[in-house]
C-alpha cells in the first residue's frame, strides 16, 4: 500500500516488505557514481535533488568505489544536515575489499567479517546506525546459521543496523535462511535486492514467487535501465560502445563486461527490444527511462527502484515516471510483454 508524503512533493512510500518500514518507491543508490566516476559536489546535488524530490532511500555498498561511495553519501547528509529518521540507508557487505590488505577474511559472511566489515561501513559514513544492512551475494563457504546469527547479533546487541535482507541470493537460500532464523527466535531477512528491469524479469516474476507471501519479503530492485540500454542512448550503437559514453571511457572490470557483451547476439537482441519499445513510450507521452521505471513500479512485490544519477537533471526526470503509473493499463502492460517476451508463471508457485 504507498503512503503519500506529507511535503506534497508527489512521492510514493511503500512499506519495505513486511516490515513497518517506509522506503520512497524510488531510491538513490552510488553504485559506479558516488566517489567514482562522478566529481564530489555534482554527487552532492544529486542526493539534495533526490530529497527534494521526496526520496527518502539511498543505497551504497562497502565495496563500491573500494569504499569511497559510502564516504561521499556519508558527507552528503551531514552537508545538508537531515534528520536521521528523516532518511533510510543501507550499505552491503561481502566483498570487502576497502577494509585491509589482507582479503582472506575482509570479505564473505563470517561472523568475523560482518562485525568488523559493518563497523568500517559506519565509520566511512559517519553514522551510528544504517537502516538496512544486505549480505551483497551469498557465500556459500560460510554456515547459514553464522551469517544469520552474525547479522541478528549486529542488529539485537550492536544496534548497527535496523533491518537486514540479501541481495543477488537464490530463493532456496533465503527461504533457507528464514526457517533458520525462525527455528532460533532471530531476525529473518526482510528485503531482496535483485536486479529486475524489463530485459532482466525471470528471477522476480519466476523464482521469488513463493517467497512474497510465506516470508513477507520485499524487493529494493537495481538496474532498471538494464545499464542504460532501456534509455535509447545505445539504439545506433550495436556493435561497440559509442565513443565518449559511460561504457567505452570506464576502465574497470563492469566496462571490460560491457564491451565484452557487445560482441555477443544477446546484446544486440537487447538493444533491439529496446528501441522497439520507443513507439509505447512515445504514445504515452514519456521518456523510454520513465517507460522503464513506471513498468517496474507496476509490481506490487517491489517495495522501491535504486536509481542512478550523475546529474540532478536526471533524478528530477526519474520521478516523472510515478505520474504514469496509472497510464500503463493491462492493455499496454500486455503490448510491452509481446516485444520483451512474457514470463510463464507456475501456478503452483503462486502462493
Amino acid at each position: 500500500m504507498a503512503w503519500e508524503e506529507p511535503r506534497k512533493t508527489g512521492m510514493q512510500y511503500r512499506r519495505l516488505g513486511n516490515s513497518g518500514l517506509h522506503v520512497s518507491v524510488l531510491g538513490l543508490g552510488g553504485w559506479l557514481t558516488f566517489g567514482g566516476h562522478v566529481e564530489n559536489e555534482l554527487a552532492f546535488s544529486c542526493m539534495k535533488q533526490a530529497y527534494d524530490c521526496g526520496i527518502n532511500f539511498f543505497d551504497t555498498a562497502e565495496s563500491y568505489a573500494a569504499g569511497q561511495s559510502e564516504v561521499v553519501m556519508g558527507q552528503a547528509i551531514k552537508k545538508y544536515n537531515w534528520k536521521r529518521n528523516d532518511i533510510v540507508i543501507s550499505t552491503k557487505l561481502n566483498w570487502g575489499g576497502a577494509n585491509g590488505e589482507v582479503l582472506v577474511n575482509n570479505h564473505g559472511l563470517s561472523r568475523k567479517h560482518i562485525i568488523e566489515g559493518l563497523r568500517a561501513s559506519l565509520k566511512r559514513l559517519d553514522l551510528e546506525y544504517v537502516d538496512i544492512v544486505y549480505a551483497h551475494r551469498p557465500d556459500r563457504l560460510t554456515p547459514m546459521e553464522e551469517t544469520v546469527r552474525a547479522f541478528n547479533h549486529v542488529i539485537e546487541q550492536k544496534g548497527w543496523a535496523l533491518y537486514w535482507g540479501t541481495s543477488e541470493w537464490s530463493a532456496d537460500e533465503i527461504a533457507e535462511a528464514c526457517g533458520i532464523a525462525k527455528q532460533l527466535g532471530l531476525i529473518p531477512p526482510v528485503v531482496e535486492q535483485p536486479q529486475y528491469s524489463l530485459l532482466a524479469r525471470k528471477k522476480v516474476e519466476g523464482e521469488f514467487q513463493r517467497l512474497y507471501a510465506r516470508f513477507g519479503i520485499g524487493l529494493t530492485t537495481f538496474s532498471p535501465l538494464k545499464f542504460g540500454l532501456l534509455t535509447g542512448k545505445y539504439d545506433d550503437s550495436p556493435d561497440a560502445p559509442p565513443p565518449g559514453s559511460r561504457f567505452s571511457e570506464t576502465r574497470d572490470k563492469f566496462g571490460d563486461f560491457v564491451r565484452n557483451s557487445y560482441q555477443n547476439t544477446e546484446w544486440q537482441d537487447t538493444i533491439r527490444k529496446a528501441k522497439e519499445l520507443k513507439p509505447i513510450a512515445d504514445e504515452l507521452g514519456i521518456t523510454r527511462s520513465q517507460l522503464a521505471l513506471a513498468w517496474c513500479l507496476k509490481n506490487p512485490n517491489v517495495s522501491a527502484v535504486i536509481t542512478g544519477a550523475s546529474r540532478p537533471e536526471q533524478v528530477v526526470e526519474n520521478c516523472q515516471a510515478l505520474k504514469v503509473l496509472e497510464r500503463l493499463t493491462p492493455e499496454v502492460m500486455a503490448e510491452i510483454d509481446g516485444i520483451v517476451g512474457k514470463i510463464e508463471r507456475d501456478p503452483a508457485r503462486q502462493d
